[in-house]
Order: structure tokens, then C-alpha cells, then sequence
């Protein structure tokens, strides 16, 4: 990992061509769980994963719920997934076998390979730029997109509206006891200041003829260059060696096929 966030070659990319990198890696190995697949998806994203331009400590950061959630689901599926083969373990509703091991071990790098790229890909994307290449290339609606991008900027806000309401209701003396009911009052509190903010930010986008039936002029053109181009490659080249290797070891599990 680059030592400095953001510096990276893929960093400066267009969130579009990272958006759908993302999607040519993870559509491949969804519609099928076997362990050859995901794990050779696994060892060819490591070098795009180098080029994200993350820190180590970022990196670890980020992706904490990836390696807290694989393991989780790999010991879940080992557990109680369904018996095949020889049957190594059984206790009440616990019945491990190699099925469910081998089910498990698919599934734990399944989540990796479809999890880190999109995770580390879209870590380096600013909202803005996101918004420019969707409504600019993709050709989505403008005011979906304009409207999408005001509330995310406003995310940031709910939680200094908590902060602020909690010091506010402590400073009055207002449910200093009963923690739950606390909590619940706060949350009704910030869902009616939430909703305010959103009228008046939609008000204040009508004035200013966000939401005109013509078609608009954009401050920062985006436009997809060749780096862009050889990340989507890289993306489709990924999923494609991968399920590639998998058929030809006849490991090749289509969750689709037949039962």
C-alpha cells in the first residue's frame, strides 16, 4: 500500500470506471460458489488493490467488517449448511462435513474477492465526482442524481444534530434516566429535524432550477480516459480468469444449476 491515502494509480480514476470494475469482478462470481473461483479472483485483484493508493492503517480500517463478517459466515455455513460427503462433527443441530466445510471455505473467499475491491475502489471516490460521471456518462436522470448527492452531503450532518440534541436535552435536565426511552425520543427529535432540512434543501434546489426540464450544463465535465478504460479491462479480465480456471478444474458450481 502507498504510504500516502490517495496517491495511488487507481486513485485518480473515474468513480465510474471503478463502479463498474467493481461490478464486472463481483457479477462473475455471484452466480457461483466454489473456492477455485474466488480465490484465484482473490490473488488477481491483490495487485489492484496495491494500486488503490490506501495506507495500511486505512486499509485494515475499511475493510474491518470483510474480515469480521467472512469468517462469521464461513463458520455459520461449516455449522449448519448442508450435509454432504463424510460427516466429521455432530452435535444437536450441528453437523459438520466436508460439503459444509468446502461450502464454507467458497463462501469465505467469495466475500473477499466480491467485498475488497468494491470497498477499497470506492474508499479514493469523492460524492461529487461520483454524481458528475453518473449523470455525465452513465446518462442517469440529473435530478435523481443531484437529489442523491444532497443527501448524502447531509449524512454528515445527522451526527453532530445527535451530539447536539443530546447536550441540549442534558443541559435542560430531560430524560437523564432510562437510557431506551432516551434513545427513542433523540431518534424522533433528529427524524422531524431531518425531515425539515430535507424540505428546505429541496425548496432552496427548486429556486435555484435544479429541477428543470432542460437539459443542464455541468461546472466539471467528466469523461472516461484510457486508464479508465484498462481498469474496466482489468476488472472483466479478473472474473473472467477466474471462472475460467474454475471450469476448467470442474470446480465450477453454478448456484442457478440444477438441484
Amino acid at each position: 500500500m502507498s504510504p500516502r491515502d490517495g496517491h495511488g494509480v487507481v486513485a485518480g480514476l473515474n468513480p465510474v470506471a471503478k463502479l463498474a470494475a467493481s461490478l464486472l469482478i463481483a457479477l462473475p462470481l455471484v452466480v457461483t460458489v466454489d473456492a477455485v473461483s474466488a480465490g484465484v479472483a482473490l490473488l488477481l485483484e491483490l495487485p489492484l488493490l496495491l494500486m488503490a493508493g490506501l495506507g495500511w492503517r486505512r486499509f485494515w480500517v475499511r475493510t474491518l467488517p470483510l474480515w469480521i463478517g467472512a469468517p462469521a459466515t464461513a463458520v455459520t455455513i461449516a455449522l449448519y449448511g448442508a450435509t454432504s460427503g463424510a460427516v466429521m462433527f455432530e452435535w444437536l443441530f450441528i453437523r459438520v462435513s466436508e460439503g459444509s466445510l468446502a461450502l464454507a471455505l467458497a463462501a469465505f473467499l467469495r466475500v473477499l474477492a466480491i467485498g475488497l475491491p468494491a470497498v477499497v475502489l470506492f474508499v479514493t471516490v469523492d460524492p461529487t465526482d461520483l454524481a458528475d460521471g453518473l449523470a455525465q456518462i452513465v446518462r442517469l436522470p440529473a435530478r435523481f442524481v443531484l437529489g442523491a448527492l444532497a443527501g448524502m452531503r447531509m449524512l454528515g450532518l445527522l451526527v453532530e444534530d445527535w451530539r447536539a440534541l443530546a447536550l441540549a436535552r442534558r443541559a435542560r435536565g430531560v430524560a437523564d434516566t432510562g437510557r431506551i426511552r432516551r434513545s427513542l425520543g433523540m431518534a424522533f427529535a433528529l427524524f422531524v429535524l431531518a425531515i425539515r432540512r430535507g424540505s428546505a434543501l429541496a425548496t432552496a434546489m427548486e429556486a435555484r432550477a435544479f429541477g428543470a426540464p432542460s437539459p443542464r450544463t455541468w461546472a466539471r465535465p467528466s469523461r472516461l480516459h484510457a486508464g479508465d478504460g484498462l481498469l474496466m479491462i482489468a476488472g472483466l479480465a479478473i472474473s473472467t480468469v477466474a471462472v475460467a480456471v474454475s471450469i476448467a478444474v470442474g470446480t465450477f458450481n453454478p448456484i442457478f444449476g440444477p438441484a
